[in-house]
């Protein structure tokens, strides 16, 4: 089988994990300071701080913004659920805002028209590794003096014109194994402004300034020393496993046939596909998906219902683009691990699967 995603784990990260364990210190230590030092020059911020998952890195982010009951935070309805669960967690309100066809991103058009007195942030994501058009979003947030929250929890080493993402607002980082580096679990919070890095450190470790002095109400979303030491080993190989992750995407492009719709990268960016994401006729894509799998190649759907159509979000709006997507997309094997044979195979089967669909209906 041709998984769908699979960490890269090899004797050097075991090695690191197992010094953490053998010098018996296992939380907020050396290791996580060493790697929040090192993800943050990675990104090219003066702070990052470590924290317990991807999710509570957009809810801490939010929280540092002094984000609460009765803001809103605008945002698009395709993308994983943590980003509005972030925000409703907060007593926030999510505004949604319709996506580009292209890129899966928020269409910048359309982003000024959603900002209201109320609106306290703009939360662009970097969806399946694709930057946003932050020179758009950037420009109409400083217009307003409204904060940028940056999901990249999909995004890592991703960069638009000269910066990498994580550095343009405050930015929001996940290490689940699916993800371009990992942890096993774990996130990150990047920052400029030292005000928001003091502020995610207190509230990650129950509001404690001081040894059980509490100055306000916190979690407990910290990071362990192995993971830390895991995501140090992992970072230092990103680019390397970036690298082959662009030339995996470039060989499915070539090889896949003008029936498919491949992805394409925002103007001015660098793509990482954490995700190789097509889209083929609603109507084909669940018979594909039963075909490449009867051929041993997962897929996944990333993702199937828009985030406004959930139970429990307040949103009664129409977003077209967004929910022609949720019908369309289907996301094939990207990663490091696949071979060139086995990207072969992927974009055969798919090409020769849709050209007997057409045939027969």
């Amino acid at each position: 089988m041709i998984p769908i995603a699979r960490p890269l784990i090899a004797d050097e990260e075991i090695a690191q994990v197992a010094r953490v364990l053998s010098s018996g210190r296992l939380t907020q230590g050396t290791v996580v300071t060493e790697f929040e030092t090192a993800f943050a020059a990675y990104v090219g911020v003066r702070h990052a701080v470590a924290v317990s998952s991807g999710t509570a890195a957009l809810h801490l982010a939010l929280l540092a913004e002094g984000i609460g009951p009765g803001d809103e935070v605008v945002t698009t309805p395709f993308t994983f659920v943590a980003t509005v669960n972030s925000i409703l967690a907060v007593g926030a309100r999510p505004i949604f805002v319709d996506i580009d066809a292209a890129t899966f991103n928020v269409d910048p058009t359309l982003l000024e028209r959603a900002l209201t007195r109320r609106t306290r942030a703009i939360m662009p994501i970097h969806l399946f590794g694709n930057p946003a058009s932050m020179d758009a979003v950037m420009g109409i947030a400083q217009a307003h003096n409204i904060p940028v929250i940056e999901d990249a929890c999909q995004a890592h080493g991703a960069s638009y014109g000269n910066k990498r993402v994580g550095s343009f607002g405050t930015g929001c980082f996940s290490f689940y194994p699916s993800k371009n580096m990992t942890c096993g679990e774990g996130g990150m919070v990047t920052t400029d402004d030292e005000r928001i890095a003091d502020q995610v450190r207190l509230l990650r470790n129950h509001g404690m300034k001081e040894r059980y002095n509490y100055v306000a109400f916190g979690f407990n979303m910290r990071i362990t020393e192995m993971q830390a030491a895991l995501g140090i080993t992992q970072l230092a190989k990103l680019d390397l496993m970036n690298s082959v992750r662009r030339d995996n995407a470039r060989q499915l492009t070539e090889g896949l046939s003008p029936i498919v719709v491949c992805p394409r990268t925002t103007g001015n960016a660098v793509h990482v596909y954490n995700q190789y994401t097509i889209r083929v006729p609603a109507e084909t894509r669940d018979s594909l998906r039963r075909q490449l799998l009867s051929l041993g190649v997962a897929t996944e759907i990333y993702y199937p219902r828009p985030l406004h159509r959930l139970p429990f979000v307040d949103d009664n709006g129409s977003y077209p683009v967004a929910e022609r997507a949720c019908d369309e997309v289907l996301s094939i094997p990207v990663h490091p691990s696949i071979k060139a044979e086995e990207i072969d195979l992927i974009s055969s089967s798919i090409n020769r699967i849709l050209k007997q669909s057409r045939a027969t209906g």
